[in-house]
């Protein structure tokens, strides 16, 4: 049975599409493993147990980029499922190139907008968790509405999260990670997992990305934000 859409779908995006071919290999990868790991928003709400063909705790990333953290997480725990979101084609096409060379089979992905895909093709209370890792910070004060966690996105994410998920954002920005907090302190039903207003250290399952070594080396921050939904 489906559930009814949510009521907090926003229309201003907090994307934009770039520009970039995919490379041979990358469209190669999208017409031919598309059937084997792609999800469609046009099928409606998933049965995870279907999908995966198990039961098992599920991680859903927004905006995982070119795919190399979210594939070395699903390496990493095979007794996990792993269903990542990302707008760009590209990008799309290196995780399944990537995902069939690892043999991996807990792992699926949507080429689409984060918020159509929470809304329409997800159940509530069906996460273990939700990770959002450096998303675009729209620096500009006027950009700030364009950013994705605002509160009505936390409560699309709580209503998705099981009862202790977690919620998991990282960012390079310390003004956006600044926002973060004060957004991710009041939404209701979560609970700072490591103290009130406090960061938290990067957890081990979430990998360094090279832009993040290359950042570190240069005196840059990256700050994590661990949630949990405790009602």
């Amino acid at each position: 049975m489906k559930e009814s859409k949510s009521p907090h779908l926003r229309t201003v995006r907090s994307f934009v599409l770039r520009g970039g071919r995919m490379t041979p290999s990358q469209k190669r990868a999208y017409d031919e493993l598309w059937q084997t790991y792609g999800l469609d928003c046009a099928d409606g709400m998933i049965d995870l147990e279907e999908t995966f063909g198990r039961q098992a705790p599920t991680i859903l990333e927004i905006g995982f980029g070119m795919g190399d953290s979210l594939v070395a997480m699903a390496k990493a725990a095979p007794e996990h499922d792993f269903i990542g979101i990302e707008v760009h084609k590209p990008g799309v096409g290196r995780l399944l190139n990537l995902s069939a060379e690892a043999g991996l089979k807990n792992i699926r992905v949507y080429c689409a907008d984060a918020l159509e895909v929470l809304n329409n093709c997800i159940n509530n209370n069906k996460l273990n968790r939700i990770q959002l890792y450096f998303p675009d910070p729209w620096p500009k004060k006027k950009h700030h509405k364009r950013r994705i966690l605002q509160p009505e996105f936390m409560a699309l994410v709580r209503d998705k999260l099981q009862i202790n998920g977690q919620f998991h954002a990282a960012t390079d920005w310390q003004e956006y990670a600044e926002h973060m907090m004060v957004v991710l302190s009041g939404a209701p039903g979560f609970i700072n997992q490591v103290s009130e207003g406090k960061f938290a250290p990067r957890p081990e399952y979430r990998p360094k990305t090279k832009f993040e070594k290359r950042g570190e080396n240069l005196g840059h921050g990256v700050w994590d934000l661990i949630f949990e939904r405790r009602s």
